[in-house]
């Protein structure tokens, strides 16, 4: 594995570092802008080109005053836009978002609103623009079922249906979730604008934030982060469901040999079949370092793996994955204790025929 240096120009507007000379990470904001706190980021590639990160930010995870702001990269400009307020309920601190253009243009924010002191309150909200992001429809409520919460955006199965990743987070306890904690879908009917969920997926110490793929019309797959407490846990681990009904139902969450150290993962298959997966290969409690696997044979084998960041005493916390037109992958996530967004942009080629080895 080579070894990585970093170095970070603190501003107010985006700077560039270089993990290597074919991985670019660009440090898109921090805490000098807008409030303190910024989690998790999600990006988008909207029709036009433009690119879009959607966050939550506030003073805090918990704090009364967190809203969900959105940043907008031209194209063919360098410089992102100041974050504003996208979703802000009154009285009601948000939570998640996700940003994504559907096959019809419009662009769809989903988010999460928080009713309680924890998380198994909250609901999920939504809503559309149809002039990609720069005005919002209101605001509707997709889940009334309390501790409904989602983080990804949906993907586009081949019948057209969009589903959506959504879980169940049960408990009052801030430090960890229930083993009920569960992951599902929502699958929207375009035609007839109809959210159907799925089955729930269970597993021995919990689920939650799937992030699915389909292989074929009928064989999706999930990678789905770990529940429990956030102690570091030698057995510590991804879990991964399926389906062989084209989405509809889907199996029980089984252990995999990827580590998770109770954080997010996320999945994309990429334009040429391809499939990444994208976490932290860690289970001592660290969300570090941030790991990019791919794999060539329809999620059979994972053998090319790169730590695209790794440093020491800091977190790369809640990757979201993104493969624009030009081939390019994007991978957003947070740092420095969720006050600081980072942007990682490079080619496939940067990972293939890389492996890493901590033996």
């Amino acid at each position: 594995m080579r070894s990585l240096s970093w170095i970070f120009l603190i501003t107010a507007v985006a700077t560039t570092a270089y993990a290597a000379d074919d991985i670019t990470i660009e440090r898109v904001v921090g805490p000098e802008v807008s409030r303190r706190y910024k989690h998790p980021a999600t990006i988008a590639e909207f029709d036009n080109g433009d690119l879009y990160i959607a966050y939550y930010g506030g003073d805090g995870e918990y704090d009364g005053d967190t809203a969900v702001y959105g940043m907008r990269l031209v194209k063919g400009t360098d410089q992102w836009t100041p974050p504003y307020i996208i979703a802000d309920t009154p009285n009601r601190s948000e939570g998640n978002a996700a940003i994504w253009q559907g096959p019809d243009g419009n662009v769809w924010l989903f988010y999460i609103t928080n009713y309680g002191p924890t998380w198994s309150s909250a609901r999920i909200k939504y809503k559309v623009s149809e002039d990609m992001g720069h005005t919002w429809s209101d605001s509707y409520m997709l889940s009334f079922e309390e501790g409904t919460m989602l983080r990804t955006a949906p993907i586009v199965l081949n019948d057209g249906d969009y589903l959506l990743p959504v879980y169940h987070e049960t408990g009052e306890d801030r430090e960890g979730t229930p083993a009920d904690t569960c992951s599902y879908f929502l699958r929207y009917d375009p035609q007839e604008k109809t959210w159907t969920p799925t089955n729930r997926i269970y597993s021995e110490i919990g689920n939650l934030q799937a992030s699915p793929v389909q292989i074929d019309d009928d064989y999706l797959v999930c990678y789905i982060r770990r529940g429990g407490r956030f102690l570091p846990d030698p057995t510590g681990c991804t879990y991964r469901s399926e389906s062989r009904d084209g989405g509809y139902t889907w199996s029980k969450g089984e252990r995999t040999q990827f580590k998770n150290p109770n954080s997010a993962v996320d999945f994309i298959k990429l334009q040429n079949g391809h499939l990444l997966l994208v976490y932290n290969d860690n289970n001592e409690g660290e969300r570090m370092p941030l790991t990019v696997k791919i794999s060539t044979d329809n999620d059979k084998t994972y053998p090319h793996s790169r730590d695209v960041y790794n440093v020491a005493g800091d977190t790369a916390a809640y990757p979201t994955a993104i493969q624009t037109k030009d081939g390019k992958i994007h991978i957003v996530f947070t740092s420095s204790v969720r006050t600081v967004i980072n942007h990682a942009i490079f080619d496939e080629s940067a990972i293939l025929d890389h492996s890493v080895n901590r033996d």
